[in-house]
């Protein structure tokens, strides 16, 4: 690649994720190996900032300040002091479906600050930025802040199967390697709005519920490492969110046993939902088809991926 030149475009690539798995609630995720890519460019003639977007949500996003990134990498040039420059178009291809429970939300915002970071870095600079010289550390930081938990935003910086907890303020992580994994997403055009998934959520839990959470989460760890399928099937078990959750998703129930019929290890709700995830080392496409038939029944259409987990987090290019 050439070297990065002073106003030159800056792309962002963010994978997708899914969060929770099963008993991990807000504390594991995993990418995945579908994209959603940001390319800002420089010099058009006009004012402001210019917003383009191809595939999931074209047509239906904002294309203009409101958009999730564009009123990110604002918010940020703000406070590193800098203004925005004019003529600034934002491209976003994206592969991620919205409002999906795969985190493209997460996406947009770590695609706005790390656009943001670059242009106020290359104002201090006065030239060229390469792309280790960014503090990924700060961008994982405030992205944890804005969405309000790290199970998203931490695999989709850094890749792979991610462990988050606070420690005192501090928000950290620990990767857990895991082998070759490829899972089925199923995801309803249902409106699941994330604030009604948080509303559905108790205030109280009982011990015994955060026992069995406990135990299970952990052993989720342990079977994805081992491609314990047994163990897995066994500790892909929830009684913190999924409960509440899943009846408030019309076919949800009946794509789950549908996928288990068809050949899945285990299934869970990919984050808050809608989207739901099926480990299988075998008929995905069939099982996929089937939880697509599934929601047919309760009159909602659906669309399937299988996906690879994704080793690699986000990549930056700086033209």
């Amino acid at each position: 690649m050439n070297d990065p030149q002073p106003n030159g475009p800056i792309q962002v690539s963010v994978p997708a994720t899914t969060a929770n798995l099963g008993p991990g609630f807000d504390s594991m995720g995993l990418a995945l190996d579908l994209w959603n890519t940001f390319t800002l460019t420089f010099g058009h003639p006009h004012a402001g900032i210019a917003v383009h977007i191809e595939g999931e949500g074209e047509g239906i996003l904002p294309a203009d300040e409101s958009h999730l990134t564009v009123h990110t990498l604002l918010d940020r040039l703000a406070q590193h002091g800098a203004e925005a420059p004019d003529g600034m178009r934002l491209t976003c291809r994206n592969e991620i479906p919205c409002a999906s429970g795969l985190g493209s939300s997460s996406s947009a915002v770590l695609a706005g600050l790390i656009l943001a970071d670059v242009i106020a870095l290359r104002r201090q600079r006065q030239g060229c930025v390469h792309p280790h010289e960014l503090d990924m550390d700060a961008v994982l930081s405030r992205a944890v802040e804005i969405e309000g938990h790290g199970d998203n935003v931490t695999p989709a910086v850094l890749g792979g199967l991610q462990v988050v907890y606070t420690h005192g303020s501090e928000f950290r992580n620990r990767a857990i390697p895991i082998p070759p994994t490829r899972v089925v997403v199923c995801v309803p055009a249902y409106n699941y709005l994330t604030s009604e998934a948080r509303a559905a959520l108790p205030k109280m839990i009982s011990h015994e519920d955060a026992v069995f959470n406990i135990g299970r989460a952990m052993l989720v760890i342990e079977a994805l490492r081992n491609k314990d399928d047994f163990l897995l099937a066994d500790a892909l078990q929830d009684r913190l969110h999924e409960r509440y959750r899943i009846p408030q998703i019309p076919g949800a129930e009946e794509a789950r046993n549908a996928a288990f019929i068809t050949g899945a290890i285990a299934v869970c709700l990919s984050g808050a939902g809608p989207g739901m995830l099926a480990f299988a080392r075998r008929g995905h496409d069939a099982i996929g088809e089937a939880m697509v038939n599934a929601f047919a029944g309760h009159d909602i259409s659906a669309r399937y991926w299988v996906l690879p987990a994704c080793g690699g987090g986000t990549r930056i290019q700086i033209g």
